[in-house]
């Protein structure tokens, strides 16, 4: 017998909705002394059952449901839920590298695995779902027989979650791997490099600079290891500064170049907020700017804040593009939504004197699907547009 969550009056709209997530909050009682990660079953005030998912009264999110029926969470299940994750993956015509495991969105909650060619990277954000890693593992192991599975849980989420952040090989022996995106060829440090070892999110608006790129001279600010650059030049652009304040990320993006064939790229360590500010008093222009920054907001007390860094970095990259020119802007931040970014956008290029045409909206690669009824995964967010 399960222990049971009964949660307050009224606070079933969100799951009924289609959201996963039970906040502390939002819960009345608990029965049957469920212990932290233990799975557990979710009732509404009135007593109807909600669904079935794993508990940590640790964590802020108490419960995150993994089945809204009443069935075993057991290897058979979650054997179940990887193959259809792998499955879709392939109707979509992803099969080397792509995300084969999206949290939530794959009803799996705060587990990511992530495919890099023959290599396998995981995560597993959250009690209740590292109670189950080894049994994961196992399955991923016999669905892929991958060269080696990678464990990335050094993240400080995990923290709240009561565990340690580690990281390290659960199978096989790692190096630098080379994986191919789109026409180019990519290396990944899956040991060091950011979150798993390479934003696979970006693969599809990586594809989307080709009929931009063509005889631009082009600006990749945040470049990290330099996928929009290395795309850019391969789509014919005549010349590409790289941007980063990361030099290790720098390094790797030369790699790039050169296992490319690009020899039109140059990179620049700086702190992009200063570079812009020094290219525009240097009255630089390009054809092409792309701005991909890290999450300027964390939380909601840094909401405003982040909106001023978003519109500053907008505001002097639409200063730089020669008329006619395309800004490819975006912002990874969950709290950052759409309409508030293009209230954004709008506030820049009032404020830069410059009028601004939208040609696409773009969201993350679809190899990471956002469940619609829960708001997280819906977290890239694109504006290609022409400043006039």
């Amino acid at each position: 017998m399960l222990g049971q969550v009964m949660l307050r009056r009224g606070a079933e709209g969100a799951i009924d909705a289609g959201g996963l997530w039970v906040y502390d909050n939002q819960i009345e009682k608990t029965t049957g002394g469920i212990e932290p990660g233990a799975v557990c079953d979710l009732y509404a005030a009135s007593g109807r059952f909600l669904g079935r998912g794993y508990y940590n009264p640790q964590s802020k999110i108490t419960v995150r449901l993994l089945s809204r029926q009443k069935e075993e969470i057991n290897a058979e299940f979650f054997r179940g839920r990887i193959e259809q994750a792998w499955s879709l993956r392939k109707k979509l015509g992803f099969t080397e590298t792509c995300r084969v495991v999206f949290a939530e969105s794959d009803f799996l909650p705060a587990l990511i695995v992530d495919k890099f060619g023959d290599y396998l990277v995981i995560q597993t954000l959250a009690l209740g779902i590292d109670r189950f890693k080894d049994t994961i593992v196992s399955i991923l192991d016999e669905l892929f027989s991958p060269l080696g599975i990678f464990e990335r849980n050094d993240v400080p989420v995990r923290e709240k979650e009561g565990l340690p952040q580690i990281k390290g090989p659960l199978k096989g022996s790692f190096d630098v791997i080379e994986i191919r995106e789109n026409e180019a060829r990519m290396l990944v440090d899956v040991q060091n490099g950011q979150k798993t070892g390479y934003f696979l999110d970006q693969r599809e608006n990586r594809a989307a600079v080709r009929p931009y790129a063509v005889g631009a001279r082009v600006l990749d600010a945040f470049c990290h290891t330099g996928g929009f650059s290395v795309h850019a030049g391969l789509y014919g652009a005549r010349e590409i500064i790289s941007a980063d304040i990361s030099e290790s990320a720098l390094e790797m993006a030369r790699r790039n170049f050169a296992l490319n064939g690009l020899t039109n790229c140059t990179t620049v360590c700086a702190n992009v907020f200063d570079l812009l500010r020094q290219y525009q008093a240097e009255r630089e222009e390009f054809d092409l700017v792309i701005l991909d920054p890290p999450a300027f907001v964390k939380n909601r007390a840094a909401l405003e804040k982040g909106y001023t860094g978003y519109k500053e970095i907008n505001l002097r990259a639409m200063k730089l593009i020669r008329p006619g020119g395309v800004l490819m802007t975006f912002s990874c931040s969950q709290l950052m939504t759409l309409p508030l970014f293009l209230d954004m956008l709008r506030d820049a290029a009032s404020d830069a004197g410059r009028d601004v045409r939208l040609l696409e909206l773009r969201m993350q690669s679809r190899d990471h699907p956002a469940l619609i009824g829960q708001e997280q995964p819906l977290y890239l967010k694109c504006v290609v547009a022409q400043v006039l």
